[in-house]
């Protein structure tokens, strides 16, 4: 079985593709960090352009990730979601595909944990997903021991995000997991009908200083552009006819499970 990197810098474009009730696309340039929880702290120890905390060119916080209010390390509180669906990692990595604050600001629609076992084998994906409301919900969906290839996962919609979107949706996963190339689809369906898909794809450079500062130059203010993307797009979808969503209460329960396809 080949070695996941623990650490990497994943660049590529995110591309949504709607189809329902009207046609609309867009694509945009992104970049990606892939993190081992275990070790990133000592990890971004050693670099200039990334660093810890809150406040800086590029910075990355555990404290931005996991259930607001929970002060528990974030590894901590991935493996209690984990152990509430059954699945024990018996010490194996958890690794956090997400984008870092960039001048102090961050905002991830989606980052996604890939928590394996010691063996190196993939025991579950959590997909976490931010609305711009500042709510927080996770998918947490296992794998079958032993599968190799993408995978592919299935869960019944439980969260508001976009509000040109209704509820009572289906999302369909298809993850190509950290290797030279990585890729995470999200097609989300009305029954049988597809609605809309959504990608990002991205190529694994090392994590070091020249590939950040590259990817920060050619991607200036990444995550303010992806905000203020959103903005734009929603108001490009209006004046197509989008009608808006009201947004009722997030789930009680911060986690919801799915399955493999």
């Amino acid at each position: 079985m080949t070695t996941p990197p623990a650490f990497g810098l994943y660049v590529g474009e995110v591309t949504h593709r709607r189809v329902r009730p009207f046609h609309h696309r867009l694509r945009y340039r992104v970049y990606m960090l892939l993190l081992d929880l275990d070790g990133a702290e000592d990890r971004l120890a050693g670099l200039k352009w990334l660093r810890r905390g809150r406040w800086g060119l590029m910075r990355w916080s555990a404290g931005d990730y996991g259930r607001k209010g929970d002060a528990r390390p974030l590894r901590d509180q991935i493996e209690d979601q984990l152990s509430g669906a059954g699945i024990t990692l018996d010490g194996g990595p958890i690794r956090l595909l997400t984008m870092p604050r960039i001048l102090g600001y961050g905002f991830n629609p989606l980052s996604v944990y890939f928590c394996y076992r010691p063996d190196g084998a993939l025991a579950a994906l959590v997909y976490e997903v931010s609305n711009t409301f500042g709510e927080r919900h996770s998918y947490l969906i296992a794998r079958p021991e032993g599968e190799l290839g993408d995978r592919r996962q299935t869960a019944p919609k439980r969260f508001f995000v976009s509000p040109f979107m209704d509820m009572g949706m289906t999302y369909d996963f298809i993850v190509r997991p950290p290797g030279q190339d990585l890729s995470v689809t999200v097609a989300v369906r009305r029954r049988d009908e597809p609605i809309l898909t959504a990608t990002f794809a991205g190529r694994h450079r090392p994590l070091d200083d020249r590939n950040l500062a590259r990817a920060f130059w050619s991607h200036p203010l990444l995550t303010w552009k992806v905000i203020a993307a959103i903005h734009w797009e929603a108001i490009k979808l209006m004046l197509k006819g989008a009608r808006y969503r009201v947004r009722g209460r997030p789930p009680a329960n911060p986690v919801s499970h799915g399955e493999a396809l």
